[in-house]
């Protein structure tokens, strides 16, 4: 089987070395680079991202990786967004009242969620959808690790996407997939074997 090759673009956002060591666990050849061409070619990109989404856009345009997406998208090469990096996929986001422009790939906004305890932290489960490639040969009852205070709690995209769903209080996207582009508001490189098991079979439809 060849060995596919994945970009974890470098844009100043996210959990870059755990991202690329949970990849090459799973036998992926892993770059953590914000070089363009090289995010092109890969078979796979993975867009991670902590923090403030404006920040995190801010920083996404600086490199230009607003436009690897779109392109990317455009020509079915796969992406794989992570938290934040999931997040930024959406139109807007919504965070202390300001709004904040995102990729746009989606329609729709990221909100605060309306619970009692905020950050979501810790282990949860998830509503995987009927046919899902990325929650393949997981039980129902496995649990990922979810570190957020914003999500998106509704979908205005193509009505045929794949929609994972969680509850912190109120129902969010735990994870879309949307032909060439899929995302997790999770961490699946911290998320043990379940998140190893996700992303490798992510790599095995690359």
């Amino acid at each position: 089987m060849t060995t596919k090759s994945v970009v974890v673009l470098d844009y100043g956002s996210g959990n870059l070395r755990s991202a690329q060591r949970a990849l090459e666990r799973v036998g992926a050849e892993v770059e953590v680079t914000a070089d363009a061409d090289a995010a092109a070619r890969a078979d796979g990109l993975v867009v991670p991202g902590v923090g403030a989404y404006e920040a995190c856009m801010n920083g996404l345009r600086a490199i230009g990786g607003d436009k690897i997406i779109a392109e990317r998208v455009a020509a079915g090469m796969p992406v794989l967004g992570v938290c934040v990096g999931m997040q930024i996929l959406f139109a807007r986001g919504v965070e202390f009242g300001v709004e904040s422009q995102g990729c746009g790939q989606w329609p729709g906004s990221v909100v605060r969620l309306d619970a009692p305890v905020i950050p979501h932290m810790g282990w949860n489960v998830v509503d995987a959808a009927a046919g899902s490639a990325l929650f393949r040969g997981l039980d129902p009852a496995t649990r990922f690790y979810f570190v957020h205070s914003y999500a998106a709690q509704a979908w205005e995209g193509d009505p045929a996407a794949l929609l994972t769903w969680a509850t912190h209080n109120v129902p969010f996207l735990a994870a879309v997939e949307d032909g060439a582009l899929a995302a997790t508001q999770f961490h699946p490189e911290k998320s043990g074997d379940a998140g190893a098991t996700l992303l490798a079979n992510w790599v095995s439809d690359l």
